[in-house]
């Protein structure tokens, strides 16, 4: 599988270049169409790691490579989704799906004449995960659920080749986490899309991914890479087995390790 984000011994310095780094020597390969899936301590790195690979922030050492081009500026071929769905509230969960339909080229200048086409892919991306109709509620309508399910669909609806999700479901009930689990694992499916998934929840991580990364203590680098091969399509009830809690367990020792290592 060839390497379609790549990270090639990164350092980055927030505040300037100056002050200790975030990361330091970060090296990674996610293959085209992968689902990989970041974890590690508290402050190790793990939203630097999204920025420096959207081109939201720049190295100060080392390259990052998307698609087979050098990072230099952000990205258009991303779609972002983070623990706060962040929706507008003046706007309908359809307007607010189109949005960024009306930033991104070249898509910008096609949404006016092509509306109609647009609006139908909106929909069908909320039928997909299970908001069929409710396209004309606004944000404070949906329950917390509903909402990151809106937001994963306006991450989406520019047909992003990577898609980057920040902690998306980690302010959200148990039960509730679980069902966005098999939202996102259906969606993988059935786009292709590239993912990076930053998370502190080893379950999640598990039953999404192909592979974990696990990161050290801040300056964040890869210390340990688990493949994981339990066969897709992937139910809930494996996530029950010893053989996916023995995985669980040993990114967890990981963990810890780079905790004590701190």
């Amino acid at each position: 599988m060839s390497a379609f984000v790549e990270l090639h011994d990164v350092t980055h310095v927030y505040g300037g270049g100056e002050g200790p780094p975030a990361v330091a020597g970060l090296s990674l390969g996610i293959g085209e169409g992968e689902f990989a899936a970041i974890v590690g301590p508290s402050g190790c790195g793990k939203s630097t790691l999204m920025k420096l690979a959207t081109g939201l922030q720049r190295p100060k050492a080392g390259t990052v490579i998307v698609a087979g081009r050098e990072v230099t500026e952000p990205i258009k071929i991303t779609g972002m989704a983070f623990q706060n769905p962040v929706m507008l509230p003046w706007r309908t969960t359809l307007q607010n799906l189109l949005l960024p339909l009306e930033i991104v080229q070249p898509h910008r200048a096609r949404l006016r004449a092509n509306r109609a086409e647009y609006v139908e892919r909106a929909e069908m991306l909320l039928e997909t995960v299970g908001l069929k109709g409710m396209g004309s509620k606004y944000p404070w309508q949906l329950s917390g659920g509903m909402q990151q399910r809106a937001s994963l669909c306006r991450s989406l609806i520019h047909e992003p080749k990577l898609l980057m999700l920040d902690e998306p479901f980690g302010a959200l009930d148990a039960f509730t986490r679980e069902e966005l689990w098999c939202v996102i694992r259906d969606l993988h499916a059935a786009r292709g899309v590239t993912v990076i998934l930053v998370t502190h929840d080893l379950r999640e991580a598990v039953f999404l991914a192909d592979r974990v990364f696990c990161m050290s203590a801040r300056p964040g680098r890869i210390i340990a890479e688990r493949r994981v091969d339990f066969a897709r399509p992937r139910d809930l009830d494996l996530t029950y087995t010893p053989e996916f809690a023995a995985v669980v367990q040993e990114l967890r020792g990981q963990i810890r390790e780079a905790r004590v290592a701190a």
